[in-house]
């Protein structure tokens, strides 16, 4: 009777074991296939980002073919060959077997000196089971007991100055590392909106409208061309300059190069870096303000004269 208890018990346990581990490879199975979704959801956008930077650099005329060369395209690192260490000797325990004779010793690091006592070219002649294990026979040229206590030991090469990469401390938690991956991207996201906003705004009075930009413009110019018609105005009371000369430039003249001015500043630094729409220039806005203004002006010089005199 106590035989088949536990054997029952002994059922009821393999049974839950095996319950436990299915639940294990169900969760297991269903963690990894949460990480290739995340891992393929960012992937997609890498892959986005790097169209919108591309979309970006060819706004500003950077060709993204040529604009740099990728990370490890490099010319390789100059440095110490790393080598492992050479074979000087033959298998021990194999009766007859010769020294390997002509095989250089190991390679030392850049920046330590050779080895002590090994002069630097010399080939390695001794071997395992060869003439250093039996120092006490001089007639196989064995080393001499006397003077060899202070023989300087094989400087030992680390891995780090070998140029082989340190291994991490810990093990990485797949998951941390898709996380930490997500907030980059996000923080890349963030910072080509704020490249997207920065290149929709034109180089010229950027905080500014459009109507508000062109009415500077426009009045920046007619105010050139005002202290122009000014200057011709006095060259005209002095008779230097005959008064058609002066209506002439009033009238047509100078209006119409103030608002060639204005247009072709407006198309060349109102423009935004990115779109290739042309922005809005306001020609019939332009006109009133440059064929208006000056024969303003002059007709104020003149009454402002008048009322002087």
């Amino acid at each position: 009777m106590s035989s088949f208890d536990e054997y029952a018990a002994l059922l009821r346990h393999l049974s839950t074991q095996q319950r436990a581990g299915e639940q294990d490879t169900a969760t297991k199975t269903e963690r990894h296939r949460h990480l290739g979704a995340t891992v393929e959801y960012l992937h997609q956008r890498l892959l986005a980002q790097g169209q919108r930077l591309d979309h970006l650099g060819r706004g500003i005329g950077l060709d993204p073919a040529t604009a740099g060369t990728p990370p490890g395209s490099g010319p390789p690192v100059s440095g110490p060959p790393v080598s492992g260490m050479p074979v000087s000797a033959p298998v021990s325990g194999v009766p007859g077997a010769a020294p390997v004779s002509g095989v250089p010793g190991p390679p030392t690091a850049a920046g330590h000196p050779p080895v002590s006592g090994a002069p630097s070219g010399s080939p390695s002649t001794v071997g395992v089971g060869g003439a250093a294990a039996a120092p006490g026979r001089s007639e196989v040229g064995a080393y001499p007991q006397t003077g060899q206590t202070d023989r300087a030991l094989p400087v030992a090469v680390s891995a780090t100055e070998a140029g082989v990469p340190a291994q991490r401390a810990g093990a990485v938690d797949p998951a941390t590392e898709l996380e930490l991956a997500r907030r980059w991207a996000d923080e890349a996201d963030r910072y080509a909106q704020q490249a997207e906003m920065l290149a929709q705004r034109p180089a010229l009075l950027p905080g500014w409208s459009p109507m508000a930009r062109a009415v500077a413009v426009y009045l920046g110019f007619s105010g050139v061309a005002v202290v122009l018609i000014l200057i011709l105005g006095l060259a005209s009371d002095v008779g230097v300059v005959g008064l058609g000369t002066v209506v002439a430039w009033m009238c047509a003249g100078l209006p119409a190069v103030a608002l060639i001015g204005a247009w072709l500043v407006l198309g060349k630094w109102g423009r935004p870096a990115s779109g290739a729409a042309a922005p809005p220039r306001y020609p019939l806005l332009g006109f009133l303000l440059c064929f208006v203004a000056v024969p303003l002006a002059y007709c104020g010089y003149l009454v402002l004269v008048r009322l002087l005199r």
